[in-house]
């Protein structure tokens, strides 16, 4: 390990460990320490982004905020794959449905994630990659759904780079399959696999393009715990 901390992470050596559950807010993954985790302790307060480690039945891991977008995603998930050794991050963060079979609170597993990004640009590939989850970290997840009784899917989401959009094209992704929008995962998975680790998000569906049904910040921050608990049950 070097270059730690890093202009982002305020961690020491050691501080983070080998697994890291990310959220996109701060407080949730202050909410997953307070309530899932002992013997927590915080590990960064940088930018406001908190991170802590604790345990969680016997085992060491960390939570942490990612921020909003790609880039910010981009950036922190690079600096803990690159320069703190963690080999697995599971994103744990909100979804806008846009198949009529999942509603509010429903999971939805990222297989793969589209994108109208251009992040991969940087690699200069010959090509256009598609940016997928660890399988064995799939199917843990819907494994753990489906012994809890949890309504899930599985499959393509999209990662864009827009939240408010002139022309957001949301129809044409769902004619091709596409079950979710957000706007991180295939960031992380790209950075996952150029760095030869493990990568899973679990988006819980926190409103619906199709309906207009919305969650409060409030109930996106503190009513995820379904997916919170598929998320450490896998690790």
């Amino acid at each position: 390990m070097a270059n730690t901390p890093t202009p982002h992470i305020g961690a020491k050596n050691g501080e983070i460990a080998k697994t890291v559950l990310m959220a996109g807010d701060p407080l949730r993954a202050k909410f997953i320490a307070d309530n899932f985790l002992t013997d927590c302790v915080q590990f960064n307060e940088v930018r406001g982004m908190l991170g802590f480690t604790g345990n969680f039945n016997g085992k060491r891991v960390s939570v942490m905020g990612h921020g909003m977008g790609i880039p910010s995603i981009g950036i922190y998930s690079y600096e803990l794959f690159n320069f703190y050794d963690v080999e697995t991050i599971i994103r744990v963060g909100s979804a806008g449905s846009c198949h009529a079979d999942l509603h509010l609170g429903d999971l939805v597993i990222a297989q793969g994630a589209c994108t109208d990004s251009n992040y991969g640009a940087q690699f200069e590939l010959p090509g256009t990659f598609a940016p997928i989850a660890d399988f064995d970290l799939l199917r843990a997840a819907a494994n753990a759904c489906d012994e809890r009784g949890i309504h899930y899917k599985v499959g393509n989401i999209l990662s864009s780079d827009t939240f408010y959009s002139d022309n957001p094209h949301t129809d044409r992704w769902r004619k091709m399959g596409v079950l979710a929008v957000e706007m991180e995962a295939s960031a992380l998975y790209m950075n996952a696999a150029r760095s030869g680790n493990r990568a899973l998000v679990i988006c819980t569906i926190s409103d619906s393009i199709l309906t207009g049904e919305a969650m409060s910040a409030d109930e996106r921050r503190t009513s995820f715990t379904n997916m919170m608990e598929v998320a450490l049950s896998i690790i």
